[in-house]
């Protein structure tokens, strides 16, 4: 087994940057007239049908503009993305080497089926969603059931389970988060109404209205007003600790008639009832000897140094309703008050749940039924952005760009690219029940989904899906890959692996996400490598120990079963990139073995120089 140093890695870096490199064109900002509304009356459309639509939409536009549009992907260069994009892994080698010799003209449509039956499909949209989630969340406690979330939603997505169905479970979700993976998202924001209100617009309908929370929106037509009504609908759900439990846990519950809290400050807020019996003397001030023997008793002395004001050492009702309210205790009531931006120590102004593109809701509903009445208008026909927004979210994670860019900020005040297109899959989505799996076949059933990946003309900017875009794997992906290159179902732990910013345990898949890991909704464009992932790919004991050809390594069986140099090259371009060598990249790496001392050091390098390359770690 052979020692990678930096020295060892500085000299094979210039044979590395020879054989490979994938040119990484990214999205820019793109304009267009806004998009009509929905048809409330919608008849299921064919995958096929639909795909077809979408080309035709998109190749006339092109051809507006002047555009001739890339070719068709091999077969190499498809399987590899769809196979990513559906399952989260490569194509084993097998799979490469017998869908090239395939020569039937539906095969691309039947690995598409094939993908999307297979439990991997499930396990990799759950993570991907995990992601979306756990990555913006408030508390990192939350972390603790992100295991249950993530076989909760792979068992939903592979029992293809509706969007509908999915939203309003994680919106209506109750019980002991260790248990139930729905509550994941109730959980990562602590129950906190504001931090719910903002994450569901912006993951439901793609709306990010939380700039609305202190003022009208800057940009968009949101008043202040929506995002409290919005708000509105959480304000009785709560997460708390389960006690006396092993391992730790917490529970989201509902509680709808308030607490001993929310009622303390009710009386504090509105101190006559108080004042009309305990304050004996009628002189409108409350003493210490006054409240002895009555429940504000062991309290007393924290409210005096709270709200006493002149310093008499007892408290009028005036100095009670203007006590600074402790933080957050807004989590605490059962009702929800949008704050008074001119009186922090106001409870603020009641408001009703109201959906900002949607209808209000009845009044005197419990935590439940708000929840489930907010899934029901988010999920409406009528509510156009709610497909909207996961057809521009799938669409962006599978071509690299999406309708609207950023994928979660679109609304009635943003332009779509392709308008037309946007709608037809938002409609044939909602026509469909909303069916992921219909979706997904949809999308990349599309020649513009299967179109070879190019640098991009000045004209492709403003005119996108001409050409595919190279985009960058999902941590979990890049991890996955990994285990497949070297034939083994984990790493193991590496103790330099973790990232400081957080802890997601101490798994090697853990450990190695958290270090890769973005969040899902960031823009291609936005999305770079850094150091610690550089020295990680290049110097890790976890991958290093598996690169040599001395154990009973994949790279030693190779070694053993391809002894001519051509073959062994052709196999760890399929095993690791999917895809045979051109011919100047085994030109070079043959030269390259013939200059090396050793037939096993040639290949210790040329399969640490593949698993380095921009390549590897990019859908292409």
């Amino acid at each position: 087994m052979m020692s990678f140093s930096m020295k060892r890695t500085a000299q094979i870096v210039s044979f590395f940057l020879l054989t490979l490199s994938v040119p990484l064109c990214h999205s820019s900002t793109f304009a267009a007239t806004k998009s009509n509304a929905q048809s409330k009356n919608r008849q299921r459309v064919s995958e096929k049908e639909l795909a077809a639509k979408v080309d035709q939409l998109i190749e006339a536009e092109l051809k507006k503009s002047g555009i001739t549009p890339a070719p068709l992907a091999n077969d190499e260069d498809f399987l590899r993305r769809v196979t990513f994009d559906l399952a989260g892994r490569m194509p084993a080698t097998s799979e490469v080497l017998l869908f090239g010799l395939d020569s039937t003209t539906g095969k691309r449509q039947a690995v598409i089926d094939q993908l999307l039956k297979s439990d991997d499909y499930g396990v990799n949209w759950a993570r991907y969603w995990r992601d979306v989630i756990y990555l913006r969340a408030t508390d990192m406690r939350a972390r603790i059931n992100e295991n249950q979330f993530v076989d909760w939603m792979t068992t939903q997505l592979n029992e293809n389970k509706s969007w509908k169905d999915i939203t309003t479970d994680l919106l209506t979700a109750t019980g002991d988060v260790r248990e139930n993976g729905s509550t994941a998202l109730i959980f990562a924001h602590e129950g906190d109404p504001a931090e719910l209100a903002a994450e569901t617009s912006r993951i439901f309908l793609g709306i990010q209205i939380q700039c609305a929370n202190c003022h009208d929106h800057p940009t968009d037509k949101w008043k202040r007003k929506d995002f409290h009504e919005l708000a509105a609908f959480f304000p009785r759900v709560r997460v708390r600790p389960v006690r006396d439990s092993t391992p730790r846990t917490f529970e989201v519950v509902s509680m709808n008639n308030g607490n001993q809290f929310a009622r303390r400050v009710q009386m504090l807020k509105n101190p006559e009832f108080l004042f009309r019996t305990l304050d004996r003397n009628r002189d409108g001030k409350l003493t210490e000897q006054e409240v002895q023997r009555t429940r504000m008793a062991p309290g007393f002395q924290q409210l005096v140094s709270r709200a006493d004001t002149d310093g008499d050492k007892a408290l009028t009702a005036e100095e009670l309703k203007s006590m600074p309210l402790p933080e957050n205790t807004q989590r605490f009531m059962s009702e929800y008050y949008m704050p008074d931006l001119n009186d922090p120590t106001s409870m603020g102004t009641v408001v009703q749940p109201v959906l900002f593109v949607g209808t209000k809701a009845p009044e005197g509903l419990d935590d439940l039924e708000r929840r489930e009445v907010l899934s029901k208008f988010l999920t409406s026909q009528s509510n156009p952005w709610f497909s909207r927004a996961i057809v521009n979210r799938l669409w962006a994670e599978m071509l690299g760009e999406g309708f609207y860019t950023p994928i979660d900020d679109i609304g009635p005040e943003r332009s779509a690219v392709y308008p037309e297109v946007l709608d037809a899959l938002a409609q044939g989505f909602t026509a469909s029940g909303y069916d992921l799996k219909w979706l997904c076949r949809t999308i990349t059933s599309t020649r513009a989904y299967q179109r070879k990946m190019q640098k991009r003309s000045e004209g492709q900017l403003s005119t996108p899906f001409a050409a595919q875009l190279p985009t960058r794997l999902r941590g979990d992906q890049i991890f996955t890959a990994i285990t497949q290159v070297f034939g083994v179902d984990d790493l193991q732990a590496d103790r330099n692996a973790g990232n400081r910013r957080f802890q997601r345990g101490r798994s090697a898949r853990g450990q190695f996400s958290s270090l890769f890991t973005f969040d899902p909704s960031t823009s291609q464009d936005e999305i770079t490598g850094d150091v610690p992932q550089a020295l990680f790919m290049m110097n890790s004991e976890a991958l290093n120990g598996m690169l040599g050809t001395s154990r009973s390594t994949k790279l030693a069986q190779i070694a053993r079963d391809f002894p001519e140099n051509k073959a062994a090259i052709q196999e760890l371009y399929l095993l690791t990139l999917s895809r045979e060598p051109t011919a100047k990249e085994l030109e070079i790496c043959l030269d390259y073995f013939k200059q090396a001392e050793r037939r096993e050091t040639a290949l210790e390098d040329l399969m640490w120089s593949l698993l380095n390359s921009s390549e590897f770690i990019t859908k292409r």
